[in-house]
């Protein structure tokens, strides 16, 4: 870790040369603590509470905001979102077929790339500034509506789909996450089952 205006600083884990503007993704978004803030895994399907609602309403609404974007396979977890995010390209770049479709919840459910200065702006249309958004509106909905003790879990989680085989691997990771939630490891009270 390095100090950066007087307090540590982790250093980022995206790849320092990828252009995060374009390409197709994997992410999760934790809440802070892995407070279950978006509702519960019952009879293995997500039922949703009305964070989860708006978490899931405005991580519908991501393409209307950026129109090189297309939304793949995504769930809704009690304290994670994790999604497929095609940035800049379609499923004829890669090979694949893209079938946007909700997840088991039956729910149809914001990286930095700096050239010169290792702190910048976050670069236009980048899986940064995406998920920066999405993650901005849900926590200015839950302050708007005195769900003040919502929090994101600073950064979040990313995987670069490289191939047609990674893709079809985490949609179905993704599609049966609720069913396998008793394990998962972002499930705390999974872990000691």
């Amino acid at each position: 870790m390095e100090l950066f205006g007087d307090q540590y600083r982790i250093d980022s884990t995206r790849l320092r040369k990828h252009d995060y503007s374009r390409g197709v993704y994997f992410v999760t978004i934790c809440t802070k603590y892995q407070w279950h803030e978006f509702g519960e895994v019952v009879d293995k399907e997500m039922q949703l509470n009305n964070v989860g609602r708006i978490a899931e309403k405005y991580w519908q609404e991501i393409p209307d905001h950026f129109d090189n974007v297309i939304l793949d396979e995504w769930t809704i977890m009690p304290n994670h979102v994790h999604g497929v995010i095609f940035i800049g390209t379609n499923s004829m770049d890669m090979g694949v077929e893209t079938d946007v479709m909700s997840v088991e919840t039956r729910h149809g459910a914001s990286l930095q790339h700096c050239k010169q200065r290792k702190f910048g702006p976050l670069q236009k249309d980048s899986l940064s500034l995406i998920v920066n958004q999405f993650k901005g509106s849900v926590t200015r909905w839950c302050r708007k509506n005195n769900f003040n003790d919502f929090q994101w879990q600073p950064r979040f989680y990313d995987h670069i789909i490289r191939n047609r085989e990674g893709l079809s691997q985490i949609r179905k990771y993704i599609r049966n996450n609720p069913r396998n939630w008793e394990r998962d490891r972002n499930n705390q009270k999974g872990l000691y089952m």
